[in-house]
């Protein structure tokens, strides 16, 4: 399935550390470039076509040296999800953090790694929306889909 995801990066005084991030470089595992968002607290977004083109994106953002990591915010929206997802450096690592009232719903694993991870659906709990059959809040495919 193809899927569009958008992903904001929020970031105070990073200019320099997402300047690189919004030319085309084909070294990088993901592909594509940041756009600056025009905020005064520093704002970037990318918009992915397909899953294949990002695998390895929070990878290469936790890799960064951010002048305050403490204030980098990671929003992720993908097509199906009822809200953004936040992510924020903890350790050097991008976690993502939990919600109210929202979880992120896995479907079963691939039978074989054919095919992109999913990162699963984020979902609100708290209206009337039906989790389909097999679909678990534990992650099933072990594979980093962002």
């Amino acid at each position: 399935m193809s899927r569009i995801a958008q992903v904001i990066v929020l970031a105070k005084y990073a200019d320099e550390v997402m300047e690189p991030l919004t030319r085309h470089d084909e070294s990088r595992s993901w592909k594509g470039v940041f756009k600056p968002l025009g905020l005064f607290v520093g704002g970037w977004v990318i918009e992915f076509h397909r899953e294949r083109p990002r695998s390895g994106l929070l990878k290469h953002l936790e890799s960064l040296p951010w002048p305050n990591p403490e204030q980098v915010q990671v929003l992720i929206h993908d097509e199906e999800d009822d809200c953004f997802g936040l992510w924020m450096l903890y350790d050097g690592a991008l976690v993502e953090v939990s919600l109210p009232r929202v979880q992120r719903f896995h479907p079963p694993a691939p039978l074989t790694y054919e095919y992109s991870p999913s990162p699963g659906f984020l979902w609100r709990t708290d209206g009337e929306a039906v989790v389909p059959t097999g679909f678990s809040t534990e992650r099933q495919d072990p594979r980093p889909a962002w």
